[in-house]
């Protein structure tokens, strides 16, 4: 074996987003064969839309929304001559071009509201200005890295284009390209690509951007530019990039089902061809038929793309996934309609005193992560692990004054099963020994909640409110986190977050208007979106199922708590106790609470 399998990656097939959710448009005619990540639904589907230009509008504050669409809506090497289009002749050197595209960075904002327009002065003059949060920076290996900017407002100012005329210029401009996020979504596909872990033994989500006008010819040499360039800065911790020194040799060239790439690459053996063929495998769910794989021009391996994905699945189908919740401080069994059940995997004698709880299977195993309280209503860490159901358990000699809910690291390994859990506002890893330890962690306020990818080498924290991605490396049992990211959200005070889909985040906090809410969110912070309004309390604890196996849960399933009850989508609904299962005689009537997903 060239690689090891990756069958112990857990989970299922992930579907699309679909339209509900945040909707970064991914490439519509995306067909995957085996099992793996499927590209989210999206609007774009064939030519992108049409670019806006000067004339469309002949009010102000519409005249800035086409401006900030402009720079994004073609080749990005045209950026500036597009933005220019909209600047008057006497300003156009406010806004400085770039003469490599690689040097063209485009500043991605979110509007805050719509544009405050200063009527026209006597010189017929008007000024425009946006109120905006800082999304990030799309650089030209389509990466949104972190908001280099802290500006939260910008100032324009505008004349007509003729004086007897109805157009406008703008004559005062920010000297910085700017987009917004909606011209994110029009005029650019959302890519993944994927890079292996530290032993090369899973592949790990990197998220890109691409332009809707490249052609399909371009978007093979493109996606091999972007592996050969290496993962995105936050993600480099947890993953290996390709070896030092490889580069494309011109364009990737292919037409009807053949496709070839030439590189250089220093010590290209059979095995790193092998991991190679996977990457591109992958990173190009859309293509089928043979890519050839050229080393210094001469062949070296042809790929059969389809078959390539069929033999080394991203995220192999496991056993469907089970609802379950605690209730009356025992972990029970969720009764859904048309969904599949499965009885408690531990032993009666261990689940007791159960706050929350985080289940895993790893291959035959079971990974079972329990927050108990003692006698002295303290909180302790119960880990076990084990065939179903699970008898063998380790309580960690420490005690809090509150626990989040853990997650499991989704190890290849299941002898070094690994996962993570905050506790009175610190992060620590924890084992099967139930050992505690402290993980260095660079966030200024306390950490109240973790959530693991289904990759297992991606987090997201919350801190203080605010929402953060970081890095995982899992090396022999050895956790480190990488530096965290922090994401341009809509939500404040955000109290809970989990992977609902292979790039997307479910997360709880507080609209403007400080009620609480649900919202979905890619995990570089481009696109955001409400899932849930109104939910009258804060929510304090949130569980989601990143996708969804043919025959198993909807896509986009997710489950909460709040005010001390249950609750799912899917559509939403109190879960109620009628629908705890296995609930001996004699337990105490209370609401199910603290609700997850054991796959």
């Amino acid at each position: 074996m060239r690689r090891r399998a990756l069958a112990a990656l857990l989970g299922g097939l992930l579907l699309p987003a679909g339209l509900v959710g945040c909707g970064i448009p991914n490439e519509s005619e995306v067909q995957v064969d085996g099992s793996g990540p499927a590209a989210e639904a999206g609007t774009v589907n064939g030519s992108p839309a049409r670019p806006p230009t000067p004339t469309d509008s002949v009010e102000p504050g519409p005249f800035i929304e086409n401006y900030l669409r402009a720079a994004a809506a073609g080749e990005r090497e045209q950026a500036y001559a597009r933005a220019k289009e909209f600047i008057a002749q006497e300003a156009k050197g406010l806004l400085p071009e770039k003469q490599q595209s690689s040097e063209i960075e485009l500043t991605v904002v979110r509007l805050r509201e719509k544009p405050e327009v200063t009527p026209p002065n006597n010189q017929g003059t008007s000024t425009v200005t946006v109120k905006v949060q800082q999304v990030g920076v799309l650089g030209a290996d389509g990466t949104l890295e972190a908001p280099e900017a802290s500006v939260t407002e910008y100032v324009f100012q505008l004349r007509r284009a003729d004086p007897a005329g109805p157009g406008l210029l703008l004559t005062a401009v920010p000297n910085v390209l700017l987009i917004s996020d909606t011209a994110l979504r029009e005029y650019y596909r959302s890519r993944t690509i994927y890079f292996w872990n530290s032993d090369q033994s899973r592949l790990v989500p990197d998220l890109r951007y691409l332009p809707s006008s490249v052609p399909a010819e371009r978007r093979v040499t493109d996606v091999v530019k972007w592996l050969t360039g290496g993962p995105s800065k936050w993600l480099a911790q947890g993953v290996t990039g390709l070896p030092d020194g490889t580069r494309s040799i011109n364009n990737a060239t292919g037409a009807d089902g053949h496709w070839e790439v030439n590189l250089t690459m220093p010590g290209a053996d059979d095995k790193k061809l092998g991991l190679l063929a996977t990457q591109l495998a992958w990173s190009l769910p859309e293509l089928s038929g043979q890519l050839d794989l050229k080393i210094q021009n001469q062949k070296r391996q042809t790929v059969d793309l389809q078959e390539e994905r069929r033999a080394h699945a991203a995220y192999p189908s496991g056993d469907r996934p089970a609802r379950f919740s605690v209730y009356d401080g025992a972990i029970r069994p969720l009764a859904i309609p048309n969904e599949p059940r499965a009885a408690v995997p531990l032993a009666a004698d261990d689940n007791k005193n159960v706050v929350a709880a985080a289940l895993a299977r790893a291959d035959d195993q079971v990974l079972a992560a329990l927050v108990v309280t003692g006698p002295d209503r303290r909180q302790r860490l119960k880990v076990g692990s084990g065939p179903d159901p699970v008898t063998v358990f380790n309580t960690s000699d420490r005690s809090f004054a509150a626990l989040g809910r853990p997650t499991w690291l989704r190890s290849m390994d299941g002898r070094h099963a690994a996962g993570l859990v905050a506790a009175d506002g610190k992060l620590y890893r924890f084992a099967g020994s139930a050992e505690m330890s402290l993980v260095p962690l660079a966030v200024p306020d306390p950490v109240v909640a973790v959530a693991g990818s289904l990759d297992g080498h991606r987090i997201a924290l919350v801190s203080g409110g605010n929402l953060y991605v970081a890095a995982v490396s899992v090396d022999g049992g050895v956790v480190s986190v990488g530096p965290p990211q922090r994401l341009a959200i809509l939500l404040t005070g955000v109290t809970a977050v989990d992977w609902l889909a292979e790039n997307d985040l479910v997360l709880a906090g507080n609209e403007a208007d400080r009620r609480p809410a649900i919202h979905q969110i890619t995990v570089d912070g481009a696109q955001e979106t409400a899932l849930k309004r109104d939910i009258g309390a804060a929510v304090t604890q949130l569980a989601a199922y990143p996708g969804g196996a043919v025959g198993g849960l909807p896509s986009l399933s997710y489950m909460y708590e709040a005010n001390r009850a249950a609750y799912r989508n899917n559509p939403f609904d109190t879960i109620k106790r009628e629908q705890v299962l296995d609930v001996p005689a004699g337990s105490r009537a209370t609401n199910p609470t603290a609700p997850f997903f054991l796959y």
